[in-house]
C-alpha cells in the first residue's frame, strides 16, 4: 500500500467521510545524475545564500513573496496552515457535472481516497454508489502544497480517487494551432474510420515503456563492460514531402490487421480510390462541307 501523503475529509453537503490521501500512480522513468567527465565526480545542487555565501540546510531556508526587487515579506508554515479556507483540511464537493462535459486537458495527476477508520466506511460506500449509479461526476475542492486546487471524483475498482484539475485560467487556448480545412474526398474519410476500426482494442494493458527497457539495456551492458546493443535496423519514413493520403490508409489498415492475426480473407482490403470527375467530352468536329459539283460537263466549256 502507497505511503499516506494527505490526510483529511470529503466534505459531501453535510456528510463528512474521513480520508487518506496516496499517490494513484508512480514515476518509473530511469533517474540521471551529473558527473564531472574528467574524474567521474558527481556534480551536486547546493542551496547558497547570496549575500554570506554560505551552504544552507533546509532547515534554515524559509518561503518569502518578493514584492519589488529589494523586499521580500516572509512567510511561514504555520501561518499557511492557518489560513481561513475551508478546503485547508477538506475535499469540498462543489458540484456536479456530466462526465462528458470534462475536458481532459484540465486533469493533471491522481490520487487514491481510502475510507480513515470504521466511521468513514459507511459515507464512502454511500457516495461511491451515488456516482455508480449516475453519469454525472463530481467537482471538488482542496488546498495542497500552498495552494488552492479543483479537483474531480472518479471510480476505480470500487476505490474513489481523485484527479487534481487545471483551473480554467490555466489552460491555454489552441486557437491558431489547427491547420485550416482542406479539400477531403469521402473516400479517404471512410477508409480513415476503417483505419480506426482496425486498430480499436478494450485492452491496452499489454502496451510497454520500450524507451525505459532499451535505456535499461544499455545500462546493464555498459555496468558488465559490454558495448551497447546494436540499434534496430527501421525503415524510415520520409515525411518531407507530400504522400499519397489513399495508399498510406490503405496500408495501415492491411498492417493493423496483420497485428492482431487476420490473415488470408480475414486481412483483405479492399483498396478504395478517391472517385475521379468524368472526363469533359470534347465536342464533335463538323464535317467540312463537300463541295458541289458543277453537273454541268467541263468539256462542254
Amino acid at each position: 500500500m502507497p505511503s499516506t501523503i494527505w490526510s483529511g475529509a470529503i466534505s459531501f453537503g453535510l456528510v463528512t467521510i474521513p480520508v487518506q490521501v496516496s499517490s494513484a500512480t508512480e514515476d518509473r522513468s530511469v533517474k540521471f545524475h551529473q558527473y564531472h567527465l574528467a574524474d567521474m565526480g558527481r556534480i551536486r545542487t547546493r542551496k547558497v545564500c547570496e549575500i554570506d555565501g554560505e551552504t544552507l540546510s533546509q532547515e534554515e531556508i524559509g518561503k518569502g513573496y518578493e514584492l519589488t526587487k529589494d523586499q521580500l515579506v516572509p512567510v511561514t508554515d504555520e501561518e499557511l496552515d492557518q489560513m481561513p479556507l475551508p478546503t485547508a483540511r477538506a475535499i469540498e464537493i462543489v458540484a456536479f457535472v456530466d462526465r462528458e462535459s470534462i475536458d481532459p486537458v484540465r486533469i493533471a495527476d491522481s490520487y487514491y481516497l481510502s475510507a480513515a477508520g470504521a466511521v468513514a466506511t459507511k459515507p464512502y460506500v454511500l457516495l461511491r454508489r451515488a456516482l455508480e449509479r449516475n453519469s454525472k461526476a463530481a467537482i471538488a475542492k482542496f488546498a495542497w502544497h500552498n495552494r488552492e486546487r479543483l479537483g474531480l471524483l472518479s471510480i476505480r475498482d470500487n476505490a474513489l480517487v481523485l484527479h487534481s484539475m487545471k483551473w480554467p485560467d490555466e489552460v491555454r487556448s489552441p486557437e491558431g494551432l489547427a491547420p485550416k480545412d482542406t479539400g477531403l474526398d469521402e473516400d479517404e474519410i471512410a477508409q480513415a474510420m476503417k483505419l480506426i476500426d482496425s486498430m480499436t482494442t478494450d485492452d491496452i494493458s499489454a502496451f510497454r515503456d520500450h524507451y525505459r527497457e532499451a535505456l535499461e539495456e544499455v545500462i546493464k551492458a555498459k555496468s558488465e563492460g559490454n558495448a551497447p546493443p546494436a540499434p534496430a535496423d527501421e525503415e524510415r519514413k520520409d515525411t518531407g514531402g507530400a504522400i499519397d493520403l489513399m495508399a498510406a490508409l490503405n496500408a495501415s489498415v492491411q498492417k493493423a490487421r496483420e497485428s492482431r492475426g487476420e490473415t488470408g480473407e480475414h486481412a483483405t482490403v479492399h483498396e478504395m480510390k478517391p472517385r475521379k470527375k468524368a472526363a469533359k467530352t470534347a465536342p464533335a468536329k463538323k464535317t467540312p462541307a463537300k463541295k458541289k459539283t458543277s453537273s454541268r460537263n467541263p468539256r462542254s466549256a
